[in-house]
């Protein structure tokens, strides 16, 4: 399995008991949803490896307690702590209306709806505290912030975006 198949579920960040279980940090608005899986996919040195799960369970919110088949000491344990967790992208549950994943949109046209065509998401920037949709447009980048205000709608059957941006912004970019 390579990561470009997979999507960040979340962290292993410690030890639970003496018999090899693990608390994992759910990076998910629903980590209820992931309450009944049979494998996790762990990167160790930059290769997921698959392991299995005899049992898990919620545990104060959003952390997974985990017990993997073959992981029956604290030692084992050791081993997996501040592991990366990942599952197939074929989970993801589906997402409708205006909500959707980073990796689903990018290669969408974003459609301004007083200045028409802008370009195409090459990327979504999250590594700041406003995150933004990185637009292609012939060669210029142009940064809109990914913000439920600005967005009008998506339509995924013809891969657009329309928002409606404050006037001038995309402007800044084209002067």
């Amino acid at each position: 399995m390579k990561k470009k198949d997979c999507f960040y579920l979340g962290k292993i960040v410690k030890k639970y008991s003496f018999k090899g279980e693990l608390l994992a940090k759910l990076d998910t608005d629903q980590p209820e949803l992931y309450t009944q899986l049979d494998t996790l996919f762990i990167d160790i040195n930059n290769s997921l490896i698959p392991y299995f799960i005899e049992e898990s369970q919620l545990h104060k919110s959003d952390l997974l307690r985990i017990k993997f088949e073959d992981v029956s000491s604290e030692i084992d344990a050791e081993q997996l702590l501040k592991k990366e967790v990942y599952l197939p992208l074929a989970l993801l549950p589906k997402l409708e209306g205006n909500t959707f994943y980073y990796h689903e949109i990018i290669g969408f046209t974003i459609v301004d709806e007083n200045l028409g065509n802008v370009g195409t998401i090459s990327a979504v920037n999250d590594s700041s505290a406003q995150v933004l949709f990185e637009i292609d447009r012939n060669g210029i980048q142009i940064l809109i912030p990914l913000n439920d205000d600005i967005i009008s709608s998506v339509d995924r059957t013809n891969k657009t975006i329309t928002v409606n941006t404050p006037p001038g912004l995309i402007e800044l970019y084209l002067n």
